[in-house]
């Protein structure tokens, strides 16, 4: 019997949810597996990319007023009126467009304004399918077959996207060694075959009956013509440059908005596309709605770096949205002339420290790289000081690596409460650990008195980056400042920097590869990526020691996607030079084996008490995006998910 994203009652492409608790999932995520400013700037718009949940309703501090919980738009209804601007306010630039590189989530937002993927998850974590109008399995899962819907068109002079173009894309770039795309990892081992003018068969190397979960198969649409000189010429700096990637001029019918300016300090600017796709699915009675999709005549996103501007412009209503800090989100809430929606996420609030060989720059050697100082500085941070002094109590603990609404999340019974006064290690116990990471490295760092000194006597002094268009981010440092001084004995100096530099300077480094020894054995980079350039010898143009700039996302919807961060030190993702201190290959191999959610469950157990216990970035909270939106916009919902349907979004007068 096949398994397929089916046909639901109103003919809206789905997967049953009984179909998914017979699998597991073997997944890359490097497309996906981006980054987003932690105090939350990434969730404004087009696809939720994790695993349903609401928003909370609230602050957490017992204020008696709540957060809004609209409802889903109703897709049966008649189109709206199209009308005016969606305006949309966020912090940071674009470091890139183009849909083959970019790994960052608020770029993959600007990007899927203009042009659609495969498919997306509603409300109900079930499969909508968008350039997709099915796939399905009908061996558990070694073979999928994927129908692309007709009637889809590149710009002018590429033509229909067909299956020939998935199937070149897939083999030429994602499959090759030049091109070192970011989804590379994806299809690893993958056969595709084109079947039929709009039909492919994809081979898996392990069955994986819920691989739409993966989000392994979805793929932006690129014409073949437009890849077939850089293919040639294997010309991976052309491909990372070129004009029609960058601007999305081939997108053609499949995206709601037609790109027209990207002002790369200034965000970007598109105007509804007449020809949307996605209108042909109002034949279906239930989904009347996207009859006349999209439902503004205009789009903006407007970078504005600065805070208080930024809140400035919802509160003028110069915008329909924008991200809140946590310390003004009661504030909003209370205010009629918005509607606040909480929206939990799976990106968390981390600490990264750098355990290249250009971290630690206090001195010689790198205490980084010693697991109990990870978990001394872990140790060091009060997390109920940090939620409800910095975050407004607009999050919950982060423990390990899974926010407590997933199904994959089996609670703290087996972790250690890092940062938890009452229940957990903190403050002096903080030091005793540092003191033991000390006895495991050959420099002579040692502690005088409460000050934590270098070998020439000095007190140690370190470096941490944080966003400079985050006043929650200058918050948090000073309070992390407090933390390991009082705890730890040492000097914290704080650096603001702008997010796309620290990107390209510091966490990136031009791929080089090589080999380590890892636990006794040598470990080769064969494919080094900007994000694992190689062993720790391989750094980035500039030193660092700690940063806040970014948060990662934690894949609740296929757990086996952080493979992409853990799976050995020579993962895709890996700026920071974590080797992991436990046989991290074996637990994935477990968790890609098992042969039901409950086996999967027990693997990815295993790793999530070795990633509580190891540390590879200093894990502190899930906040909930804090969103602000007009009040007359009708679409954002509390849920993971909001923004599935957004050609449906529109506002009433």
């Amino acid at each position: 019997m096949p398994h397929r994203a089916r046909k639901g009652p109103s003919n809206t492409p789905r997967m049953s949810r009984r179909q998914w608790i017979s699998a597991l999932g073997l997944g890359g995520a490097a497309a996906l597996a981006g980054c987003t400013g932690d105090d939350g700037n990434g969730g404004n718009g087009n696809g939720g990319n994790g695993n349903g949940g609401n928003g909370n309703g609230g602050n957490g501090n017992g204020d008696s007023a709540t957060a809004d919980e609209p409802d889903p738009i109703d897709l049966s209804q008649s189109p709206p009126e199209v009308d005016g601007e969606y305006h949309v306010t966020e912090a940071s630039t674009f470091e890139t467009l183009n849909p083959i590189y970019n790994d960052e989530d608020s770029a993959g937002t600007a990007i899927g304004y203009a042009l659609d993927m495969g498919y997306t998850f509603d409300q109900n974590n079930e499969v909508f399918g968008l350039l997709f109008e099915d796939i399905f399995t009908e061996d558990e899962g070694e073979t999928w077959t994927i129908q692309i819907r007709d009637g889809l068109e590149f710009s002018d002079p590429y033509g229909q996207y067909t299956a020939e173009d998935f199937v070149y894309y897939i083999q030429e770039i994602h499959q090759s060694e030049w091109a070192q795309s970011v989804n590379s990892i994806d299809w690893a081992g993958v056969e595709v075959e084109e079947t039929g003018e709009l039909e492919v068969q994809a081979t898996l190397a392990n069955p994986n009956i819920i691989w739409p979960e993966t989000f392994a198969p979805l793929e932006y649409p690129i014409p073949r013509d437009l890849l077939e000189p850089y293919v040639e010429e294997e010309d991976a700096e052309g491909l990372q440059q070129d004009e029609e990637l960058l601007e999305l001029q081939f997108a053609g019918n499949m995206g709601a908005y037609v790109l027209d300016e990207w002002i790369r300090d200034g965000g970007t600017q598109y105007t509804r596309n007449d020809e949307y796709y996605l209108r042909d699915l109002a034949e279906d009675d239930d989904l009347q709605i996207f009859g006349e999709a999209p439902y503004f005549e205009t789009l903006q996103i407007e970078i504005i770096e600065e805070e208080s501007s930024r809140i400035a412009a919802i509160q003028t209503g110069e915008t329909d949205n924008v991200a809140l800090p946590p310390n003004r989100g009661q504030e909003f809430i209370e205010d009629d002339e918005t509607i606040v929606v909480l929206t939990p996420t799976p990106f968390n609030n981390i600490l990264s420290v750098n355990m290249r060989d250009n971290g630690w720059t206090a001195g010689p050697g790198n205490l980084f790289t010693v697991t109990e100082f990870r978990q001394a500085i872990a140790a060091a941070i009060d997390k109920q000081q940090y939620i409800q002094g910095i975050l407004n109590g607009f999050a919950q603990p982060h423990y390990t690596w899974q926010p407590e609404f997933s199904e994959w999340y089996a609670g703290t019974d087996e972790l250690t409460l890092w940062g938890d006064p009452e229940e957990g290690v903190y403050g002096g116990e903080a030091r005793e650990l540092a003191e033991q990471a000390l006895e495991q490295i050959d420099e002579d760092y040692a502690y005088d008195g409460d000050t934590l000194v270098d070998p020439d006597g000095d007190q140690v002094e370190l470096e941490i980056y944080y966003n400079a268009s985050s006043d929650t981010q200058e918050l948090a440092v000073d309070f992390f400042a407090n933390e390991f001084e009082s705890n730890l004995g040492f000097i914290l100096n704080t650096n603001a920097i702008d997010a796309t530099t620290f990107s390209e300077n510091y966490w990136n480094a031009e791929p080089e590869g090589g080999t380590d020894t890892v636990n006794g054995e040598e470990v080769e980079w064969e494919q080094p990526t900007a994000s694992n350039p190689g062993p720790r010898s391989v750094t980035p143009e500039e030193s660092w020691d700690f940063a806040t700039i970014f948060g990662l996302n934690t894949y609740p919807r296929n757990p086996i996607t952080n493979e992409a961060f853990f799976d050995g030190a020579n993962s895709s993702y890996n700026p920071v030079g974590y080797y992991p201190g436990f046989d991290a290959g074996s637990v994935f191999e477990e968790m890609r084996n098992a042969g039901s959610r409950e086996e999967l469950a027990e693997a990815f157990s295993e790793l999530l008490v070795n990633l509580n216990e190891e540390q590879p970035y200093i894990m502190l909270a899930f906040g909930d995006d804090i969103e602000a939106y007009n009040p007359d916009l009708r679409g954002p919902i509390a849920n993971f998910s909001s923004g599935w349907d957004f050609g449906a979004w529109h506002k009433d007068d």
